[in-house]
């Protein structure tokens, strides 16, 4: 099983589009809401290199925003 976090805010409608996506794809992550926690905020941007969310990181790959393909590819899905 692939182990998977999306680092996230509230507001951000990618990003509520992505855990839904997991959700109703029964996959399970760990949701990080940097908008609470800077030091993820911090360890996210160290990372990959970008700010901008839904982020999710799928075992060592990082995917910067809600890219169906790529995370389905990557979730061997």
């Amino acid at each position: 099983m692939k182990k998977v976090k999306v680092f996230s805010t509230q507001t951000c409608p990618y990003c509520i589009m992505a855990k839904e996506y997991l959700t109703n794809k029964n996959i399970q992550y760990e949701d990080i809401d940097v908008s609470k926690d800077q030091a993820q905020a911090m360890q996210m941007v160290k990372k990959s290199g970008q700010m901008g969310v839904p982020q999710l990181w799928i075992d060592d790959e990082v995917v910067v925003g809600f890219n169906k393909p790529v995370i389905d590819r990557l979730l061997g899905i």
